[in-house]
């Protein structure tokens, strides 16, 4: 996935499209926007954008991969980890929400229904 945000910035909104809101609809919209305009959409199918997903995800394992879990609670404490931490977890998102977009899945709802789901399943 390519940056879509000036590293430099204090401010997390700094690379936000001037008049999209940050939610998940615009984010799908400028993801969206990105593809089409470098002519991606045909590569944007769902088993390439779940390959894609599991390997951001496996990218974000290998950060954590050997830590303790002490150090696994510290990893937002070295900047340059942070760092990475912060892009793969972007990237992760990022093919989430694109294979939502292309399934016609509402990724808020689905979340909200599989929460219902297992206040049942697993009852206090």
């Amino acid at each position: 996935m390519t940056d879509q945000h000036d590293d430099a910035s204090p401010n997390p909104r700094a690379g936000a499209h001037p008049r999209e809101p940050l939610d998940v609809a615009g984010l799908q919209r400028r993801l969206a926007e990105f593809a089409a305009a470098r002519n991606w959409q045909p590569y944007h199918t769902p088993k390439n954008l779940v390959a894609a997903l599991s390997v951001e995800a496996s990218e974000l394992v290998e950060i954590f991969q050997w830590l303790t879990p002490e150090e696994s609670a510290r990893v937002m404490e070295d900047p340059g980890t942070a760092h990475r931490v912060t892009d793969e977890v972007a990237d992760v998102l990022a093919y989430l929400l694109q294979l939502c977009e292309v399934l016609g899945i509402d990724p808020l709802s689905a979340l909200a229904a599989k929460i219902d789901r297992n206040e049942h399943r697993f009852p206090l």
